[in-house]
């Protein structure tokens, strides 16, 4: 790029306003996000920022994340939900939300999606899926910016397709 401002249709002058997200917008994040990834998730305490990398699995408007219920992040959206993500082209801001623990019966079927998307690294120690604090972190999508192949999605997660 040359510093030509990125416009889809019915977007002027640069000032723009979010639109549902489309079906190939989800394509897109689906396709990207679909699997295992590394995004960096941002949280906000008494006005200060925390950022850190996190494996996480897109679906249905939210990224997964397993991680421990008792961890600095977990503390911090417990105290503060709204969240900001980054991670290939996409950034957007959402609401975390503990959805408890890996194991329990609620969460068998997204469970069951992370185990196959992370399958290369979910088994190496790393999660103790004895300890009931191992819990799946869903981040509830708001708003995004997504940029792909020359065009740029301003994407309200919130309206209904």
């Amino acid at each position: 790029m040359t510093g030509t401002p990125l416009f889809r249709s019915g977007q002027k002058g640069g000032d723009f306003t979010l639109e549902k997200l489309t079906k190939e917008a989800e394509m897109i994040m689906t396709e990207r996000f679909g699997k295992d990834n590394i995004i960096a998730l941002a949280t906000t305490i008494n006005g200060i920022p925390y950022a850190r990398n996190v494996n996480a699995f897109y679906e249905n408007g939210s990224f997964y994340v397993i991680t421990h219920g008792l961890s600095n992040k977990m503390k911090q959206i417990e105290q503060n939900p709204l969240v900001a993500i980054a991670g290939d082209w996409f950034t957007a801001h959402g609401t975390g939300v503990n959805l408890g623990y890996f194991g329990k019966p609620e969460n068998a079927e997204i469970a069951g999606k992370l185990r196959k998307a992370f399958a290369e690294w979910i088994d190496n120690g790393h999660n103790n899926f004895e300890d009931p604090n191992t819990c799946i972190l869903s981040v509830r999508l708001k708003d995004g910016i997504l940029f792909s192949h020359g065009t740029r999605y301003e994407i309200d997660f919130e309206q209904p397709a």
